[in-house]
Parts: C-alpha cells; sequence; structure tokens
C-alpha cells in the first residue's frame, strides 16, 4: 500500500486549471484549495478536472484515507491517465495494487508500455496475463505486436499469431492489419501477402494504407508501388498517407514517370493534397535529379515549412548545384525558418559536394551542438577536398565518441586521395568499431587494389570469406514504360544484344577519345580482362538497354545506382554523353552526375 501525505502543494495548477487566484501578499499566482469529495462520484469530478500526474499522486492519497481504494473504477481512471503521461513506474505499482484487473486493464497498462517505448515490458505483461489466465481480446494483440515488431521478435511474434488464430481473432481488421506489418518488417513478405489476402472484403483504405506504408519504410518500395496499383484497380480511392507513402517509394527506386503521372493527377484535382504531399513530390523530384521541376512546386506552395526548404537545398546539394543549395539556405534563414539537424547536415553535404571548405567550415563553427553527423561530414569535406591531416586532427579533437561513419569517412578521403598510411590508420578504427561490417573490408581492398597490392587484396578478401562476409552486390535500375528493369554485373536476359550494343558503343568512345581506366578494375587480371570485366558493369548495361529501347532523343537517360560509380564508368559515361549527343542522369549513392557534352555537373569532384 503506498504511504501518501494528505497535504500537497498544487504549484503549476493554473497551468492546467483556469481558476486561480492572485495572493494579495506577494502578488504570486497560487491554485484554488483541492476540495476533498467523501464519495465516489465527487472523486470522479475530481479527476475529470486535475488529470495531470502531478495531481493525480495527490488525488489517490486522498482516495487512500477516504477508504475507497477498494473501487476499481477510480483506480482506472488514474491508471489510464498515468500511462498516458508515460509515467509508467507509478501505474505498475498501482495495477499490482488493484484487485483482479479486468483486461481492459492489462490492455491499458501494456498500451502505456508500448507508447514509452518500453516493448519488452509490454510483452511480460502479455505473458503474465497467459500465466495467471487472463484471456486476451481483440484490443490485447495490436499492441502485444506493435511491441515484436518493434522488438524485431519473429519468434513470439508468430506465437502471438498462432494464439490470434486460436482466439478467432484473425479476422478482425486491426489484428491482422498489425500482423501484416509485423511481418513486412521482419521480411516475411510472403506471410505478410497471406494474411493480407485473407481479409477479403474486410480490407478498407486504412488496411491499405498499412501495407503500403509498411512495405516503403522497410525496404520494399517495389512492392509499395505494385499494391497501390491493385488498390487502385479494386477501387479504394487513395488519402494523402497513401499517396506520401507511394511518392517516397517512387523517389527511393526513381520512379520518375509514375511520380509525374501522380502528381498531374493531384494538379487536376482527381487526387487530394497537402504539405506531406506536396514534400513527399519535392522529394522525388530531387532525388530523380529533377531540380527544375521540384523549384517550380516549392516555389508553388502556399505554405512551406522546414521539411519544405530542407528537401530543396538537400536536393540541389546532390544534383551538384551547392551554390544554389547555399543561396536557399541563406534565404530560408532570412525568412524566419529555423533549420533543423536535416537542414545543417544537406548544406554541409552541398560545401563537400563541392569543396567549399571556408563556407563549410563557418557553417559547422554556427552550429550549437552538432551531432556525429555533422562531424562525419566534416571530415568528408576536409578529407575530399586535399586536407587530410586536418581531417584527422579534426577527428582527435572531437568532443564526442567517434563511431564507426567517421572513420569510414576519413577512409574514404584516403581512397580518392590515395594515402595509404592514414587510411590503414582509419580501417584499424573501423576494425575495433564495426569489425561485423563488410563495406569497410570493401573500402580498403579497393584501396589496395587501385595501388595494385594484391597481395594484401587477396589477405582482405580471404579473411571475408572466413568470416563469411558478403559485400554488397551492385545494381543499377532504369524506368522504361511505367516498369522497373534491374542489371546486376554480366546479367541480363538480353545480355547478349547488350554485349553487341556496347562494343560497339565503347569503340564508338574510343575513337573520340576515351581510354579505360584500368585502376577501377578490382581484382588482378590483364589488361584486356580488366577492360572487358569494367564493359560489364551494370550501369554499362542499364545505358545500352536505355538506349536500345528510348525512342525519345530530347529525354534524358536516367539510371540508378546503388553503389558508387567508379572512375571509368565515370569517364565512360562523359564521353557517351557526348558521342550520342544524349544527357544521361546518373544517381548513385552519395550524389547525382548529370553527363551532358562530355561534361558532368560534379566537376571530378565527388
Amino acid at each position: 500500500m503506498f504511504l501518501f501525505s494528505r497535504q500537497f502543494d498544487l504549484a503549476g495548477a493554473r497551468h492546467i486549471h483556469p481558476r486561480y487566484r492572485r495572493c494579495s501578499l506577494h502578488g504570486i499566482a497560487t491554485p484554488p484549495p483541492l476540495p476533498t469529495p467523501t464519495t465516489k462520484s465527487g472523486f470522479a469530478s475530481l479527476l475529470r478536472s486535475y488529470s495531470y500526474p502531478k495531481h493525480l499522486k495527490k488525488i489517490h492519497a486522498l482516495i487512500l484515507t477516504t477508504g475507497l481504494s477498494i473501487k476499481n473504477s477510480l483506480l482506472t481512471q488514474i491508471l489510464q491517465i498515468l500511462s498516458l503521461y508515460g509515467e509508467m513506474c507509478y501505474a505498475r505499482n498501482l495495477f499490482d495494487e488493484m484487485h483482479k484487473p479486468r483486461v481492459f486493464l492489462w490492455n491499458t497498462l501494456m498500451r502505456g508500455y508500448f507508447k514509452s517505448k518500453m516493448c519488452t515490458e509490454a510483452l511480460e505483461i502479455y505473458h503474465q496475463m497467459h500465466r495467471l489466465g487472463v484471456r486476451p481480446d481483440e484490443f490485447t494483440f495490436p499492441f502485444v505486436l506493435k511491441s515484436c515488431t518493434a522488438l524485431l521478435d519473429n519468434w513470439v511474434g508468430m506465437e502471438v499469431h498462432a494464439m490470434v488464430v486460436k482466439q478467432g481473432l484473425d479476422f478482425n481488421n486491426i489484428v491482422s492489419t498489425e500482423l501484416v506489418v509485423m511481418y513486412v518488417k521482419f521480411g516475411d513478405a510472403d506471410y505478410a501477402d497471406d494474411v493480407f489476402e485473407s481479409m477479403g472484403n474486410g480490407r478498407d483504405l486504412v488496411s491499405w494504407n498499412a501495407l503500403i506504408a509498411a512495405y516503403s519504410q522497410y525496404g520494399r518500395a517495389d512492392k509499395a508501388i505494385a499494391h497501390f496499383q491493385r488498390m487502385e484497380s479494386a477501387g479504394v480511392e487513395p488519402d494523402t498517407i497513401t499517396l506520401a507513402c507511394v511518392l517516397s517509394s517512387c523517389s527511393y527506386l526513381g520512379c520518375l514517370e509514375l511520380g509525374k503521372k501522380l502528381y498531374l493527377r493531384i494538379k487536376e484535382g482527381f487526387l487530394p493534397s497537402n504539405i506531406f504531399v506536396e514534400n513527399a513530390l519535392l522529394d522525388l523530384f530531387a532525388k530523380c535529379g529533377s531540380m527544375d521541376v521540384a523549384s517550380e512546386l516549392f516555389d508553388e506552395m502556399p505554405i512551406r515549412n522546414v521539411v519544405s526548404w530542407t528537401t530543396v537545398i538537400g536536393g540541389y546539394a546532390i544534383n551538384g548545384e551547392s551554390q544554389r543549395a547555399l543561396s536557399l539556405f541563406y534565404q530560408m534563414c532570412d525568412e524566419g525558418v529555423q533549420p533543423n539537424d536535416v537542414t545543417m547536415l544537406n548544406v554541409l553535404l552541398a560545401c563537400s559536394h563541392a569543396g567549399l571548405v571556408k563556407q563549410g567550415k563557418e557553417l559547422f563553427c554556427s552550429m550549437a551542438k552538432p551531432t556525429i553527423e555533422h562531424c562525419a561530414t566534416m571530415v568528408d569535406l576536409l578529407g575530399r577536398s586535399g586536407h587530410l591531416e586536418e581531417a584527422y586532427g579534426f577527428i582527435q579533437s572531437m568532443p564526442m565518441s567517434v563511431d564507426a561513419g567517421v572513420w569510414g569517412a576519413l577512409l574514404n578521403a584516403c581512397i580518392i586521395q590515395h594515402n595509404t598510411e592514414l587510411g590503414e590508420l582509419a580501417a584499424d578504427e573501423l576494425l575495433k568499431l564495426a569489425p561485423e561490417t563488410p563495406s569497410y573490408q570493401v573500402l580498403l581492398s579497393n584501396m589496395y587494389a587501385a595501388l595494385g597490392r594484391w597481395n594484401d587484396v587477396e589477405k582482405i578478401r580471404e579473411w571475408m570469406r572466413l568470416s563469411d562476409f558478403r559485400k554488397v552486390v551492385g545494381y543499377s535500375s532504369v524506368e522504361l514504360d511505367g516498369e522497373v528493369h534491374v542489371f546486376h554485373e554480366g546479367s541480363h536476359a538480353q545480355s547478349e544484344k547488350l554485349h553487341q550494343l556496347l562494343c560497339e558503343l565503347t569503340s564508338t568512345v574510343r575513337g573520340i577519345g576515351y581510354r579505360p581506366v584500368i585502376t577501377s578494375a578490382l581484382h588482378d587480371l590483364e589488361e584486356e580482362e580488366k577492360e572487358a570485366a569494367l564493359m560489364a558493369h551494370s550501369e554499362r548495361l542499364a545505358i545500352a538497354f536505355s538506349l536500345m529501347y528510348s525512342n525519345n532523343l530530347e529525354r534524358p537517360l536516367r539510371i540508378m545506382k546503388n553503389l558508387r560509380i567508379c572512375n571509368d564508368c565515370h569517364e565512360f559515361c562523359k564521353y557517351v554523353s557526348k558521342a550520342m549527343k544524349r544527357e544521361i542522369i546518373m544517381r548513385d549513392k552519395s550524389r547525382f552526375h548529370h553527363f551532358k557534352d562530355g561534361q558532368c555537373s560534379c566537376r571530378n569532384f565527388w
């Protein structure tokens, strides 16, 4: 039993309760005296008037002293409000004192734990319910499944699914929707689709939105778009939530054509819009390299928030228009819009992509509390610009703990600047901080390969094989007539045709000055073999495919690549744009490259 004093201070209650008086002696605002009810209805009325955790504890003390604590209905009100405000320690103590709490109270406590990001405790409550024989209902399972999803606990999640079926709740829309989201996050798309199909005619807009949003957020943008098209075919009208998720998926895959069709329908009033949809459109056009359309949309927006400004600034940064990004940032500040951490990160990226060291330093120094991401970007800026020693000194002077991202930025800069000594130092630190991240080992291997140190390359690769590490497979994609075509190195359904076209294309660009950068070949091969290996890179297959099937000679070739473009492919694209008189817009892991008339927007600085 809790022990509370009946006397208490309600200082601060004026912020919640409108009735308070002024002390005539000191002019200090003080709250009115709290009434002391003697009946259950009186306390219920008091709880409605003073529903703040600080007051609730005092009211609970009064309930205890008046002997009404055996009335669960009063304690239920207190528990609900405590859970709402995240006072979970107090709420749990109160719950444990209650006599045979109903399932509603178990659900209330579980919801409070989930809302307070205490998912492990939420699952413990669920297991305790089972041990005590409390039968869960349709309001129990959504928060149990949400907690399993947050913890990525697929074993418990599947056990809960079995219990849902056992209780006959697998046809409940809310429960089924949470099951779908859980399986999507677990990466079990087949299970997710099976549960969704089993909902049958019970699927409503909320169910479709949950499915599309889950696929969009958890890396399956292709399935998000496919389900959106199914949803429209089924006659379900999308809302702004649907559109924001679908546009986000389009930007991830580089599906500009589909995004443009949706934009046109929104402009014509056939689809709903709000600031979230408009921001998603900005992100789509920026991430597809169409900054002219993004800029036009931004200028037309009736309301712009910090996300709108940040998106366009970031778009200019990754598309090689760093000065425009900085100009827009200063305009944003002049208009009184407060930049956030993401805004500052995008501005620093703009400086990094253009080698604007002085401006980058000034912006970084203007920040009150730079994050570790800002620091990593500064290391990238200094290192890419050739100031490796200064970048290393910056790392040593950082006030926070240095993470793998910072050392990774230094290692990448060392590869660009061919500084093996400092690169090895950065690699050693990465091995300590992130020994299970293969991408850093790949970076070090690439540095040795570029220097021709094949014995060292083989040592790293052997260590990765023994550790069962796998590098990320490179691929490129192209959107054609609403369909996304994906190309991996050396493999495609029409690879023979593509290979023949690539041979002809390579011969053409050789005639105007192209020479393979064979240091980009990362295997110890003869020179001719290296050239052949370079010709099979996925971005070249994508370019050949686009030239083969793109009939509109005025339209740029748009290529999306999941890794950083190599030096040789970068040179190849410049010469192709000149020889074929076609603009090539390529998005790689870190930025856009706009190739036109033999030049690139990055000015060979990326």
